[in-house]
């Protein structure tokens, strides 16, 4: 039995509703547009550090970018 939860997001829109890029969020947290990408598609799931820098650079609560 599979016991890995999976971390959903609402990055796309939260990103979206800044007016930022792929490209602008990437940039600003240090990772590729590739990365952002499977982030929000829920093909890679972030490490704390990295949905931390997220959350700080859109200005939200983990709570209000990720969800299980």
């Amino acid at each position: 039995m599979d016991d890995k939860l999976i971390l959903k997001n609402h990055l796309k829109e939260v990103r979206m509703e800044k007016g930022l890029s792929q490209n602008q969020l990437a940039e600003m947290v240090g990772v590729s547009r590739n990365t952002i990408s499977s982030i929000e598609t829920g093909q890679f799931n972030p490490t704390a550090k990295l949905a931390l820098i997220l959350c700080i650079a859109l200005d939200k609560k983990f709570e209000e970018l990720f969800y299980f």
